[in-house]
């Protein structure tokens, strides 16, 4: 079991208490989310004890006086955008935050579908919004963005954006992925809230980097392997260090743009608010941190499964070469290398003794088990079902799916696919279990035990095909794969 190094509960309670204080700040506070709103793995990962669903936790905190605005942009509609972690469009993750933040109580009064310039599948995305009995509004382009202040906040800028209604004290601002709007909507609002009288403030919520620990700390470089795709390079907040002679880190973005942000927040708002980008956060998980080796040593178990993930995405050609070597030279700072994963060098050791076949092997606790592609099951099939016998203590020679009930499911699957397969995913050999445990105690057993995989590590020697990674997801494993590796 991995040592965990983060105070869930104290942070649920020092976090709520600085919230409440930024909102006691205004009469309405908008507050931008950044990162992941629910299923933050990274977090997770980078900081053992840090639960998936903490902030939503947080929320249910705010609940009575709380409402959540989800923006979208446009274009990412339009192009069809995925979620790499669920392999999802963002269209849907905004359908399924509404679902499980109400399904949590907590009010999700509106949709934003931001950079609005006419595209078909934005209006069609809003029509389809209406089943959920939501609000939609469209913003556009904000017109003198970035450097014309004076254009920005006016009734041609700013003001040009329909205002979105809004009935309390607190309005959280998200997204289903980054460069969605979410700050443009906030400071649009803003505007709007000045003009009717309303004293609004923004502040700014990121889990990362953490403002308190050092520039190069692992955990702090793990959120650069993170957003690798996206360019962001930790820094130094100069206008902090000036301010108050308090080293703090944050990130080239809100850097760049805070002099703009600033001024525009003093138009806005009639005096200067925040004199730096750390002034305008609200996290305090740095004070969380109870075990900072052991932080130090998760967040570079995670740079280095970010490192193969990037890899792997280079070769389905959906990321540019300077990704993973962006990764490589953080790992290089750190003085770590993809051979630091062992559950990696076991699957390259198991693809070597089965003669090149395609193979893998997992990490549960201290055991690692392989596995190969058979006749009948995939790699990662093999391996899990290895696994799953090694967790119930079942005798390696016990088959949990007889060759008979496979035989027939791997027919009928050829028989109704374009492309024939000479094996079994693991969702199709989950399903197969659970059809055998209708009538075998033993199975039975095994499936109520799959929750003991969570937290488990997995590495494929070949490629893991979308649909079998998000089951190993949602089963929450940790897997990486398809990096060759030099085992001599």
């Amino acid at each position: 079991m991995t040592k965990k190094c983060f105070d869930a509960e104290k942070y649920l309670k020092i976090q709520k208490k600085k919230i409440k204080q930024r909102i006691g700040m205004f009469d309405k506070l908008y507050l931008e989310f950044g990162g992941k709103l629910i299923d933050d793995q990274h977090a997770a990962r980078t900081l053992p004890g840090f639960l998936p669903d903490l902030k939503i936790r947080l929320l249910q905190e705010f609940k009575d006086d709380a409402e959540v605005i989800l923006c979208i942009n446009a274009n990412a509609i339009e192009k069809s955008k995925i979620r790499a972690d669920h392999m999802i469009s963002y269209e849907t993750e905004v359908l399924r935050l509404i679902t499980f933040l109400r399904s949590k109580g907590i009010y999700v009064s509106s949709v934003v579908i931001t950079l609005f310039d006419g595209q078909k599948k934005a209006k069609d995305f809003a029509e389809k919004l209406k089943d959920y009995k939501i609000k939609t509004y469209f913003h556009t382009f904000t017109k003198g963005y970035p450097t014309d202040v004076d254009t920005i906040v006016s009734d041609e800028g700013y003001g040009a954006n329909p205002y979105i209604e809004t009935t309390r004290k607190l309005v959280i601002v998200s997204a289903p992925g980054p460069c969605s709007g979410k700050l443009a909507t906030a400071l649009s609002q803003l505007y709007h809230e000045s003009k009717k009288g309303v004293k609004a403030g923004y502040a700014k919520f990121e889990t990362f980097p953490v403002w308190s620990l050092p520039l190069k700390h692992p955990v702090n470089i793990a959120y650069e392997a993170a957003t690798a795709d996206l360019g962001d390079k930790n820094m130094i907040d100069h206008f902090h260090l000036e301010k108050y002679g308090t080293l703090a880190v944050n990130y080239n973005r809100d850097l760049e743009t805070f002099p703009v942000l600033k001024e525009i927040l003093k138009r806005i708002t009639g005096k200067a608010i925040y004199y730096s980008p750390t002034d305008m956060g609200v996290n305090v998980i740095g004070e969380c941190i109870t075990d900072d080796e052991v932080a130090k040593k998760a967040a570079k178990d995670e740079i280095i499964r970010r490192y193969y993930r990037a890899a792997a995405d280079l070769k389905k050609g959906i990321v540019a070469p300077e990704v993973p070597e962006c990764i490589k030279l953080l790992m290089n700072e750190l003085g770590i290398t993809e051979k630091d994963r062992i559950v990696a060098l076991k699957a390259a050791e198991k693809r070597q003794i089965a003669n090149g076949l395609p193979s893998a092997a997992i990490q549960i606790g201290r055991r690692y088990i392989v596995g190969r592609k058979t006749g009948y099951l995939s790699p990662i099939s093999a391996v899990m079902l290895n696994a799953l016998k090694t967790i119930n203590k079942i005798p390696d020679e016990v088959d949990l799916i007889a060759p008979s009930v496979l035989e027939p499911i791997l027919e009928i699957k050829n028989k109704t696919s374009n492309f024939k397969e000479s094996n079994l995913k693991i969702g199709e050999v989950l399903i197969a279990l659970s059809i055998c445990s209708t009538t075998n105690p033993v199975v039975k057993k095994i499936l109520d035990n799959l929750d003991k995989l969570q937290g488990a590590e997995l590495h494929s020697t070949h490629m893991i095909t979308d649909d079998e990674m998000i089951v190993l997801s949602n089963l929450g494993i940790n897997a990486t794969c398809g990096i060759e590796i030099d085992i001599a």
